[in-house]
């Protein structure tokens, strides 16, 4: 059997060795969710809604124990991973509450000619068995808001934690047994790439919900068949601060959005345009408050940046900032690493086909880009092949209203940045940033099928 370490980004101390789930095993597991489907047929909605409110109780119950696995397993501060479960929390109570609130509606065949004299009861009805792939840098909310809408419209969950998130993926996993879900509508796996490509085929599995990245998700399309589909890939999302924008507020986003979790967020402020009549001024305010920034070991209470997940992403945002450096741009604060600790980072005058703006990058590294004109921002953001998020500082509604209407987003921030997100809201983006809405009532209808019955 193949193993592999669990290391602590911050000591890289291995935390533990884990074994993968074999092909036979995880076939098994999907076995066992195959006759869990006839349980779920069985289970009214009030039932299920009860099992996900003792899920939210249990993950209140737990939460100091659940943060702290977080932060030993992927680096981000020990206040972040709280307040994570503490969204988790919230997004299992929803799931709860929209459990006995999934309804449909009934059509008369006559409101169009010719008469017919028929009604059409149009309901929803769960896919089947949901294969749930999560992500390492929010391994307890993002994995909320895949099993809580899923098993709220009814559906059995095969659930695949991020490799360095299997001891939170497991307690989590216990969790939801104690809660009172029946081991035949859960199951988790942790397979290596090529069993994984077995599940991803696998006809019995209904619909694939994965968040991570685009090469991966372009496998598992290529791979699946036909069968649901829901991405929430990655993002390269800006953060526009026009003249009128409150300048103060635009540098404490940015800084919270890029900075946050090292910057290891779909939705962090990754391009940040700054109006030329204001450029100079914020940078040296941004710059100012930077500095100010504790960096350092995850456990302690004040650090609000800790390592990124692996030396290996370190290595990466390493090269891109000395790639960056090469054609041109000029480091404003940081460029500096301790371990896997990438210190905050601010760079300008780059190239726009450097990969540090072209791609995703997943650290605390954030590019300033000075403008002119709306047009100017319009034009360098069509060339994006992501189309997550976006923010903008202003107060003017012909800007607010143009931004909206052109940009190829999922959502527009307005006087907040790309990084918003309410657990009830629609979450998802455009382009290679992903298909389908998550966000508990819109994830519950992207895991149902709509039956309509004639008579």
């Amino acid at each position: 059997m193949s193993t592999y370490k669990i290391i602590n980004p911050f000591s890289q101390e291995a935390i533990a060795e884990v074994t993968y789930t074999t092909l036979e095993d995880s076939l098994a597991a999907v076995d066992v969710l195959m006759n869990g489907k006839i349980l779920q047929k069985k289970m009214a909605p009030f039932q299920r809604a009860d099992i996900l409110a003792n899920l939210a109780n249990l993950l209140r119950r737990d939460k100091e124990k659940i943060a702290v696995q977080i932060t030993q397993e992927m680096g981000k501060p020990l206040t972040e991973s709280l307040n994570e479960v503490d969204r988790a929390i919230t997004t299992i109570t929803l799931s709860s509450q929209e459990a006995i609130r999934i309804n449909g509606e009934v059509l008369n065949s006559d409101a169009f000619a010719p008469r017919r004299d028929k009604r059409g009861l149009v309901e929803h009805f769960p896919l089947g068995i949901v294969f749930a792939i999560t992500p390492f840098n929010f391994p307890i909310n993002l994995s909320a808001h895949k099993i809580g809408p899923a098993f709220a419209a009814g559906n059995c969950i095969l659930f695949k934690p991020g490799p360095q998130n299997y001891l939170s993926g497991k307690m989590l996993t216990a969790l939801c047994y104690e809660a009172g879900m029946p081991k035949e509508t859960f199951q988790m796996v942790n397979p290596d790439i090529p069993v994984m490509s077995e599940l991803t085929r696998h006809p019995s599995i209904n619909c694939i919900s994965f968040t991570g990245g685009v090469k991966a998700a372009k496998a598992i399309a290529q791979n699946a068949g036909i069968k649901k589909l829901l991405f929430e890939l990655g993002g390269n999302d800006p953060l526009i601060v026009m003249p009128d924008g409150d300048i103060d507020l635009a540098i404490k986003t940015a800084i919270n959005q890029r900075f946050g979790t090292a910057g290891q967020r779909c939705t962090a402020s990754k391009k940040l345009f700054i109006h030329e009549s204001i450029y100079d001024a914020f940078k040296t305010k941004l710059i100012a408050e930077t500095r100010k920034i504790v960096v350092g070991d995850p456990m302690k209470k004040e650090t609000f940046v800790g390592p990124v997940v692996s030396t290996s992403a370190a290595d990466e945002i390493m090269r891109r900032l000395e790639q960056a450096v090469k054609m041109g741009a000029q480091v404003l604060v940081g460029n500096k690493r301790e371990g896997n600790i990438i210190h905050p980072t601010i760079v300008e005058n780059l190239e726009i086909q450097c990969d540090l703006i072209k791609e995703e990058t997943f650290g605390p590294v954030l590019p300033l880009m000075k403008f002119s004109t709306l047009d100017e921002v319009l034009e360098k953001l069509k060339t994006s092949a992501f189309g997550l998020q976006a923010g903008v500082f202003t107060n003017d509604l012909r800007t607010i209203k143009r931004l909206y209407d052109e940009l190829e987003v999922g959502a527009l921030a307005v006087n907040d940045g790309p990084g918003f997100r309410a657990e009830h809201f629609p979450f998802g983006g455009t382009k290679e940033s992903g298909i389908g809405r998550e966000g508990v009532a819109y994830a519950i209808r992207e895991m149902s099928a709509v039956k309509t019955l004639i008579f």
